[in-house]
């Protein structure tokens, strides 16, 4: 049998044909982009351009003869905290509102004070409440489209509305289900206390999908859609869920003392626990993972997109020739420091944040200085989230790195000698859309996951890193005097100020 993996990410979606006697048999995907002509903060997609490029995969599969008469089982893994917006024929109301859309941190700031403070609400659903969650998003329809909210019958994550797509049944799961700051992860269920705090005079729990068992599935592919590309009559679709949780089951991330790392578009940093903790910074995500026990993670929200800005915009060269450049600038980059919170950040809760550097002078002026200053800012702020998360008793003799930077030896060996322990990679680097595949053949099959993972998770040795002695000493130093540097701007209330100052000369300019 061969199970599907799908993968629905902020910049592409991705399929994986996978068969546990031969590997990955086949992969695609497909690129697609956020809404043009939005406000900064504010990052959507239309969810029609999922199901597209959904389409898209499967007949570029088929036409390269892929057999998929052979699928048996599909998983699904989606961007967390989105909100897919319903009404009640289940036909989409307005955009989903992505995880990396800062444009409700008022409502979060309205949903915490409702609450009675921050402590009050970490006391009722076990974390924190970013506005990344999907939380503040659902109050921001509220007040911002009211006849969208009027409508909505239905509020769903990307996954589950890719499962109701597949299937025709809208349900939950636990470790999606923990990023929207409304579940209760210690329960594993939907907090009512949570839900009131947001709107005190609607039933949103009845407009939230019922909860099924990581290890259940969904329902069974559509005729039409089965039909329509080539699939059996009796395709399972598995529970499937967020990328991070599927990704920690295609790294094997299933036991105590592993980390992985995930860079991307965004940074995400997180461990495997068999049971919940609170983080007393409130900086850690408390997560459920979809095997049926906690992922506490931490995340950033510009991993690289800061390394992509000097690459396009300053730079304009390859991959190649810009990881090339990078490795021309020593270690620390001769001083030179970037804070990457280009749109906000996350880790720490800095919706107003901007990029920073600190050291530069004509030295440092240079294509190479500012392609490695960026790659190490990103590398230092999931250093600091790596702290937050040894707060909850996660830590790791090795860390395994998924995500495009996981490609890079630059890439790599910085974030070996920046978190002081060895880097690998594993062979499947196509991580969630892996781990939602071998999520399906679980549900399927009877085996324990465990066992699964441990017969199918295989790593590169060519991509190990082991820290260098020297660079972990210097980067120690300077990611203290990066930490001071953002705290002193924190404390300083730096960001805010700024964005204040920047609004009035943006309203100034459009009066002229």
């Amino acid at each position: 049998m061969l199970c599907m993996g799908i993968d629905c990410g902020t910049q592409s979606l991705k399929v994986v044909i996978w068969s546990p006697s031969r590997g990955v048999v086949a992969t695609a995907s497909q690129r697609y982009t956020l809404m043009d002509g939005l406000l900064p903060g504010h990052k959507e997609q239309d969810p029609q351009v999922w199901l597209d490029a959904l389409e898209a995969c499967v007949t570029r599969l088929a036409a390269e003869g892929v057999a998929l008469d052979g699928v048996g089982a599909i998983g699904v893994s989606g961007q967390q905290h989105g909100l897919v917006v319903l009404d009640d024929a289940h036909v989409v109301v307005r955009p989903a509102k992505l995880w990396n859309d800062t444009s409700t941190a008022a409502q979060c700031e309205t949903i915490i004070a409702n609450a009675g403070g921050l402590l009050a609400w970490a006391e009722a659903v076990g974390q924190f409440l970013p506005p990344g969650y999907t939380a503040s998003k659902v109050l921001w329809l509220k007040e911002h489209e009211p006849a969208h909210y009027a409508r909505a019958r239905h509020l769903c994550l990307p996954h589950d509305y890719l499962n109701l797509y597949l299937t025709g049944a809208l349900v939950a799961e636990a470790g999606d289900a923990s990023g929207t700051g409304y579940f209760d992860v210690r329960g594993r269920t939907w907090s009512q206390q949570a839900l009131g705090w947001i709107d005190p005079d609607r039933d949103l729990e009845a407009m939230l999908p019922p909860l099924i068992g990581s290890d259940r599935a969904c329902g069974t592919l559509r005729p039409a859609l089965a039909a329509k590309w080539g699939l059996g009559a009796q395709v399972t679709v598995s529970s499937g869920g967020g990328d991070n949780m599927m990704g920690a089951i295609g790294t094997g991330n299933v036991k105590e003392g592993i980390v992985t790392a995930s860079l991307g578009t965004s940074g995400t940093i997180y461990g495997f626990r068999e049971s919940p903790g609170l983080d007393p910074e409130l900086e850690v995500s408390s997560f459920c993972d979809s095997t049926g026990a906690w992922l506490p993670l931490a995340s950033t929200l510009g991993t690289t997109v800061g390394t992509e800005m000097v690459r396009r915009k300053l730079m304009g060269v390859s991959l190649s020739a810009f990881e090339a450049s990078v490795a021309e600038v020593p270690a620390g980059c001769g001083g030179l420091l970037m804070l990457p919170y280009y749109e906000g950040e996350r880790t720490p809760n800095l919706p107003d944040g901007t990029g920073v550097l600190i050291g530069l002078q004509p030295s440092t002026c240079t294509p190479g200085h500012l392609a490695r200053a960026a790659m190490e800012g990103a590398i230092f702020g999931l250093r600091y989230c790596q702290q937050a998360l040894a707060r909850v008793g996660v830590e790791a003799t090795e860390v395994r790195l998924i995500g495009g930077g996981a490609r890079s030896e630059a890439w790599r060996q910085i974030c070996a000698d920046v978190f002081g322990v060895p880097i690998i990679a594993p062979r499947v680097q196509e991580g969630p859309g892996f781990g939602a595949a071998l999520q399906a053949w679980w549900s399927t099959s009877g085996e324990p996951l465990s066992s699964v993972v441990e017969a199918h998770v295989a790593f590169d040795e060519g991509t190990r890193a082991t820290p260098r002695p020297e660079n972990v000493a210097l980067y120690a130093e300077s990611y203290r005097l990066w930490s001071l540097a953002m705290e002193a701007l924190v404390e300083g209330r730096v960001f805010e100020r700024h964005r204040r100052w920047v609004t009035g000369q943006n309203l100034r300019a459009g009066a002229r």
